[in-house]
């Protein structure tokens, strides 16, 4: 337990350090690439009817999530089979790839930098990049806040949430968390080629993600603190405004950003060509600004570092309790 949530703080340390470098094949492309074969058998091994692709999708999620949970668990236990300092150096590189902190930061401040510029064409180029709506008619309001509402709902995607279910079970929690998230991001739309096929898949996602979302939102009211920030309309616009999306979750931390922020957050927005209603997220106490970017990553980082020591605290207060 001990070298575990040790690994843990040095996969951390490594990813805001390295980072995901461009060079290196990420195993989660990996992961993306089973889905995508998977997906293509399946849907020639199913009837094209709602059971037959609703049956499609959960054998979807038992094959990706099967294997994708296996593997490490088999590098893991052939690694102990050697030596334990061999477990801990790959159970490190492990937590280091599933954690996105940095990549996060860098990302989004891409965005920033364009807007710095007067570069909105670049800005919306960029913003493209990290998240699923349209963005070629977004004006540098839209595409500040589209950048901010992506840090909020990946900080808890890409950082909490597996920070979490490593820190209960390691680096093989965690790939299964990464496996179902990024099956929800590959096939769990609402369009009609993944209406039946990918619902298990989202519906799963949901699930796991229900005690993190909301972990993740008290962290980060707390992380707002520190960082400066408004915590008091933090938690005001939390309590008021998380439930202000179609998904149980994403509005959670982005109700948290918006009011630490002091800003509106969500409205309306196109996807593949079509325009939803949606509400909003706070209070426009103040105009949104691209500066917002950066104070977004200052609570994406803050929220990170109380985590961690928030998780391993908690690990070690029950380790000392179960072995005194």
């Amino acid at each position: 337990m001990l070298s575990s949530i040790l690994a843990l703080i040095l996969g951390f340390l490594l990813d805001l350090l390295i980072g995901d470098p461009h060079f290196i094949y990420h195993p989660i492309r990996l992961v993306g690439n089973l889905i995508s074969v998977t997906e293509k058998g399946l849907r020639k091994l199913f009837p094209k009817t709602e059971k037959g692709e609703l049956t499609a999708g959960v054998v979807l999620v038992v094959i990706v999530a099967g294997v994708t949970t296996a593997v490490p668990w088999l590098i893991l236990y052939l690694a102990g089979l050697v030596n334990s300092t061999l477990v801990f150096i790959l159970q490190t590189i492990m937590c280091y790839q599933l954690l996105a902190t940095k990549s996060l930061k860098s990302e989004s401040m891409k965005v920033y930098d364009k807007l710095k510029e007067k570069d909105l064409e670049g800005g919306r180029y960029a913003v493209s990049m990290i998240v699923g709506r349209d963005t070629k008619s977004l004006d540098e309001t839209g595409v500040t806040k589209a950048a901010v509402e992506t840090v909020a709902e990946n900080t808890s995607d890409g950082i909490i949430a597996p920070m979490l279910f490593m820190a209960i079970g390691g680096a093989v929690f965690g790939y299964f968390y990464k496996a179902v998230n990024t099956m929800d991001s590959m096939v769990g739309y609402k369009n009609d080629k993944y209406l039946y096929f990918g619902r298990f898949a989202a519906k799963l996602d949901d699930v796991v993600n229900y005690i993190p979302a909301r972990l993740c939102a008290y962290l980060m009211i707390g992380a707002s603190f520190l960082a400066g920030l408004s915590s008091k309309d933090a938690f005001r616009i939390y309590k008021r405004d998380r439930y202000n999306h179609a998904s149980p979750n994403s509005a959670q931390t982005e109700a948290v950003m918006a009011g630490a922020l002091q800003i509106q957050l969500a409205g309306d927005a196109c996807y593949f060509g079509k325009l939803y209603k949606k509400p909003t997220i706070g209070d426009p106490i103040r105009a949104v600004e691209p500066e917002d970017i950066k104070r977004a990553n200052v609570l994406l980082y803050a929220t990170a570092i109380l985590s961690l020591f928030a998780f391993a605290v908690v690990k070690l207060a029950v380790w000392g309790f179960i072995f005194m």
